[in-house]
């Protein structure tokens, strides 16, 4: 289970303490080892509200260094306290309050009935030819469906979808339906965003109302706010994943750090924004990615600090 957590102030704290709080909850998030993207994306954001904001989070990484003794602290308890770090040099929050407990698909993934941790991928035969491939950070229950038949929902992550013969396999996703029958297809369910990729054979997609078609080598994605229209894919890019290999092809460097985090333990962070609006085309080999936040230094100039837990923040 992953907790976002932040200090809860006091009126009478100052700009300056506030913010320095507030640098040290996200560090503390940062190396639980429960941060995600989307925790990432957030402190991107909070970073750029101001340069005093970026400013605190570098003193509070500049003091985490020094700071073994409440990095095993951090990283063993699930709940935290006040406590003094470094001696009292950074002062102890005022407590944390629970916001959430996050796993991917939310609550609902908690009991799912089919699971991938950070990294995994797995297989599942569920019999009459049909079979699915999960990739890494994926919920996928069973759901029954009118006259005593079975369906799937993907709660959150990666499937491969692969249906032999006559039989129709069919997964909610979203706020849509996709079903098929002797077909191949894939489908992605992130940030709340859902794209499924027709492969093999015909696809037929339900979502608000609407009705769609998808051929092969054909693509559909929606999300809450938006019902895209079916598009051709870039097929080999869509399931490079099923080959041990991340493809990016004219994407942004903060787009895919957000892909490789979904698969790598720890967090790569990146802080500078207009760095991260470069654009990329590279291909990573999945056993390769330990050592991505070296290439990017490397190629980018970007500085590179090392955290507890995992966690390299690019700057």
């Amino acid at each position: 289970m992953r907790l976002n957590i932040f200090s809860i102030a006091s009126p009478d704290d100052t700009p300056e303490t506030r913010l320095a709080s507030e640098a040290r909850d996200w560090l503390i998030l940062l190396t639980s080892g429960r941060a995600t993207v989307a925790d990432a994306r957030a402190l991107r954001q909070w970073c750029g509200q101001s340069p005093e904001h970026a400013r605190a989070f570098e003193q509070a990484k500049a003091l985490w260094h020094g700071l073994q003794p409440a990095v095993e602290a951090v990283q063993g308890p699930r709940h935290f306290g006040r406590r003094a770090l470094l001696g009292g040099a950074i002062a102890a929050s005022a407590g944390f309050l629970l916001i959430r407990a996050t796993v991917p698909g939310g609550v609902s993934g908690l009991g799912a009935d089919y699971v991938t941790e950070v990294g995994e991928q797995r297989r599942v035969e569920l019999g009459a030819g049909v079979s699915l491939e999960l990739n890494t950070q994926t919920r996928l229950s069973r759901r029954p469906l009118a006259e005593g038949k079975q369906g799937l929902e993907l709660l959150a992550g990666e499937v491969e979808v692969s249906g032999g013969g006559t039989a129709t396999v069919s997964v909610q996703a979203g706020a849509g339906r996709i079903s098929a029958a002797g077909a191949r297809f894939n489908i992605r369910y992130v940030d709340q965003s859902v794209c499924t990729t027709c492969l093999e054979g015909v696809v037929q997609i339900q979502v608000q109302g609407q009705q769609f078609r998808l051929e092969p080598g054909m693509q559909l994605t929606y999300d809450p706010r938006h019902v895209g229209s079916p598009q051709t894919a870039d097929v080999s890019s869509a399931i490079a994943w099923r080959e041990q290999v991340l493809v990016f092809n004219d994407a942004t460097l903060a787009s895919v750090i957000d892909e490789i985090n979904r698969y790598r333990p720890g967090m790569l962070l990146l802080l500078n924004r207009e760095l991260g609006l470069r654009k990329v085309q590279a291909r990573f080999r999945l056993d390769q990615l330990a050592g991505v936040a070296l290439l990017i230094r490397d190629a980018y100039g970007a500085k590179c600090t090392e955290l507890p837990g995992g966690v390299v923040v690019l700057s």
